[in-house]
């Protein structure tokens, strides 16, 4: 029982990571930019599709393929930034938002499927990261050890980068009030676009490492989508602490919920959705707006 206790702990754990790596790049464009972006999704399996074509196709390493593919689909998602997401900056009518990213997905779809085919696109693991490993007490997968200390690398590396430095500053400055921002002359389109770089990014970064739990393939944008949106939603639009705790507590109730009963699917995860949300309005430890 213990044993069983632990192993639903440490995959809910993983599944969390995963999903708190993916979504808070969607919470900074929602809770900072203001733009509900639903390519968001689009972009990690893009960063997947590429990390895979790399591995497979090039022959390129692991730890060699993973940044590249990373750089690669921040310098792909670039000319959209500039030529469509920049109009939406400064718009508040949210179907403007969500019409223009929805279409964008599933450009992004059809053009992978045309060019790569529609099949399930694997990330081939390296050695040392595919086995298990002994821990003395017991031995565990070594990805899975590795999502978790992506997602911890990534939760501080993030707090760090928005509340202690002066990009952060310069952000938070360019949301609350854009006008006064530029006449200060801090140049808020470069702002915008190195948020949208570092969002695109960490989208990317969570669609390759988390790959093993959540399968690169055609309509991986699609199927995910929600679960993106309701980790920000329960966490908190902005808030990297929010995100974190949400997609820990509905990692873990996901997992256990497939396990105890499986035949219910998804419905402990959207019943835990439904009353965060109704309890907490503005999610978990978000502001309200």
């Amino acid at each position: 029982m213990t044993r069983t206790i632990l192993s639903l702990a440490f995959d809910a754990l993983a599944y969390g990571m995963v999903l708190f790596i993916i979504s808070i790049g969607l919470s900074i464009m929602m809770g900072l930019v203001r733009v509900v972006n639903l390519a968001h999704g689009a972009f990690a399996m893009m960063g997947g599709y590429i990390a895979s074509t790399l591995l497979r196709g090039a022959g390129l390493s692991y730890l060699v393929a993973l940044p590249l593919a990373v750089a690669a689909t921040v310098a792909v998602t670039l000319p959209l930034e500039r030529l469509l997401y920049r109009r939406l900056y400064r718009r508040t009518d949210p179907l403007t938002q969500i019409l223009m990213t929805i279409g964008i997905t599933f450009v992004i779809i059809g053009t992978a499927n045309y060019l790569l085919g529609p099949t399930l696109k694997p990330i081939p693991l390296p050695a040392s990261l595919s086995g298990p490993l002994d821990l003395g007490f017991r031995t565990v997968p070594t990805h899975r050890l590795f999502v978790i200390a992506c997602g911890l690398a990534t939760a501080l590396g993030l707090w760090l980068l928005l509340e202690r430095t002066e990009f952060g500053i310069r952000l938070r400055a360019s949301v609350d009030n854009s006008d006064m921002a530029e006449s200060l002359g801090l140049r808020t389109d470069l702002i915008y676009a190195a948020t949208f770089a570092l969002a695109v990014g960490l989208g990317a970064f969570g669609g390759i490492v988390g790959a093993e739990l959540l399968p690169i393939e055609p309509f991986y944008a699609l199927r995910y989508m929600v679960t993106f949106l309701v980790v920000v939603s329960v966490g908190g639009a902005g808030s990297i602490p929010g995100a974190l705790a949400a997609s820990l507590l509905l990692g873990l109730i996901d997992t256990v919920g497939k396990y105890v009963a499986p035949e219910f699917g998804e419905f402990f995860f959207y019943s835990a959705v439904i009353a965060v949300v109704a309890i907490f309005p503005n999610g978990m430890l978000g502001r309200a707006q």
